[in-house]
């Protein structure tokens, strides 16, 4: 490597592995360093989950449709891509969410954050819970760690299923009416398979810090609140950026994906499409590159370092041969399908007064929730129009998915029909189905992963492994993922 240039490649074009690939041309560039980096996509696009549909003056979201404004690595991407005036956020006046009970839709209580009552007045106004059921929660704020468990003999409790937690928290009610249909719909999983360290660590933080998930909660808001200074400077020093705690690009998620796939290009970096990898191949030779990757096609690409940023299922079975991946092995996804409508204003018959709504497992609906797309997001139809986008599939219940176009749209319709009293034709229908693309992480994964990385380290040196897979799914944290694994990389040699 003393008399040529770095090699990486980055296997996967997801907003993780183009990150890598964007942050390890840039960073290399800022150091002074020449590096050769290549990205291999096995199908035939780039993004990943990131998948925006223009049409007729519609912006269709096929995968995630936003991101939280407060995790800045994506802010950052965005500066760094000259993306910033693009950013745009929520409709203010679509404050209002619903969840189903009983087939009908409820407002969800204001105060409730994440799940979590802060204004025990008007949670007890709620119809979402029984009496019974909100006095049980309330009384969250009183019960001791002791009493929760949430401390063992002076340390630090091991992990559980983020169910368990909050049930013994705040009641097993809760955990259906409220919890399930809010939390589990970020990952369309199971609350009680799911590990809380790896999905919701805050509430063990802060029943450990402050006693309560409500107590935690509000020593939060009002932590937020004070914090607004600074975000004040922050808006000074990006006046463009939208004050809203969610944000997308006015044109679609997919115009991050092109802009990093433009830098990556015009940097020199390499971009293959459908270029699955069969085999990673480590080099016995003390000269030349470290490793060989084996296409599908019979091609062969020479790398010094390899970042994946692959499915968990797609790297253990790429690096199987090499380590123990019992750790990938573990991590199971679900399927899920969304369903966008698209109406004329004419005849539609709903004011679509807030941002949606959702609906709890118990409910047996075959959507599990609804976006009011135009309503929430003013830029995604033009101004006659409405857009409406339903969710189906999750874990324990993914049968939805694979039901053919007329029937899911057939059943779609009746759920809109039954809870919104819809009853307008849509004027076209778009069907993405999402096949195994919701990662459950279990109990014990954030220790299962660092071992994993740790073998994999000594093992195999100069391969990283990173992704959604392996810890949060949200695009900002995935984008930290991937400058991350760049920064190892950059820093390993």
């Amino acid at each position: 490597m003393t008399n040529r240039s770095r090699r990486v490649a980055v296997l996967g074009g997801g907003i993780t592995g183009l990150s890598a690939a964007f942050y390890l041309l840039k960073l290399a560039g800022e150091r002074g360093e020449a590096v050769e980096v290549t990205v291999l996509e096995g199908s035939d696009r780039l993004g990943g989950r990131v998948n925006t549909l223009r049409r007729d003056g519609f912006v269709i979201e096929r995968g995630p449709d936003s991101f939280l404004g407060r995790k800045l690595p994506m802010i950052r991407l965005a500066e760094e891509l000259g993306l910033i005036g693009e950013l745009t956020g929520t409709n203010p006046q679509a404050k209002k969410t619903y969840i189903s009970r009983d087939g009908r839709l409820v407002p969800m209580p204001q105060g409730l954050v994440m799940g979590v009552p802060t204004d025990g007045d008007k949670f007890m106004q709620t119809e979402l819970v029984s009496e019974e059921g909100k006095r049980r929660a309330l009384q969250e704020a009183e019960l001791s760690e002791a009493a929760g468990t949430e401390l063992q003999e002076g340390t630090k409790s091991a992990d559980e299923p983020v169910g368990t937690f909050l049930e013994r928290r705040m009641g097993k009610e809760m955990v259906e009416r409220v919890f399930e249909p809010l939390l589990a719909g970020i990952h369309a999983g199971d609350l009680y398979k799911l590990g809380l360290e790896a999905t919701f660590p805050q509430f063990k933080r802060m029943v450990e810090e402050h006693g309560s998930l409500i107590a935690g909660t509000r020593a939060a808001q009002l932590a937020a609140a004070a914090a607004k200074e600074g975000g004040a400077a922050r808006s000074q020093e990006t006046p463009e950026l939208p004050a809203s705690v969610f944000l997308t690009f006015k044109n679609g998620l997919s115009t991050v994906i092109e802009a990093m796939e433009q830098q990556i290009r015009a940097a020199g970096g390499e971009i293959r499409l459908g270029a699955k990898v069969r085999e990673l191949e480590a080099s016995a030779s003390s000269e030349g590159a470290a490793y060989r990757l084996h296409m599908l096609d019979g091609t062969v690409c020479e790398a010094d370092q390899v970042v994946v940023t692959l499915p968990a299922y797609a790297a253990a079975e790429l690096l199987e041969a090499h380590t123990d991946v019992n750790a990938l092995s573990a991590i199971r996804y679900v399927s899920v399908a969304n369903v966008v409508f698209g109406y004329d204003a004419a005849g539609f018959g709903h004011d679509l007064d807030g941002s949606g709504f959702l609906v709890p497992r118990g409910e047996n609906r075959l959507i599990t929730a609804s976006t009011w797309t135009s309503a929430k997001w003013r830029h995604t139809a033009p101004e006659n129009k409405r857009l409406i986008r339903c969710y189906v599939g999750r874990a324990g219940d993914e049968r939805g998915v694979e039901l053919d176009d007329e029937a899911m749209i057939a059943g779609v319709r009746g759920d809109l029909r039954d809870l919104m009293g819809l009853e307008a034709t849509p004027e076209f229908a778009e069907i993405t189905r999402l096949r195994h693309s919701m990662p459950q992480y279990p109990v014990g994964h954030v220790g299962a992963i660092a071992d994993f990385r740790a073998k994999l380290a000594r093992k195999l040196p100069g391969v990283y492994a990173t992704g959604a897979a392996f810890a949060a799914v949200g695009l900002p944290d995935c984008v930290a993922q991937g400058k991350r694994a760049a920064e190892e990389a950059l820093l390993g040699s």
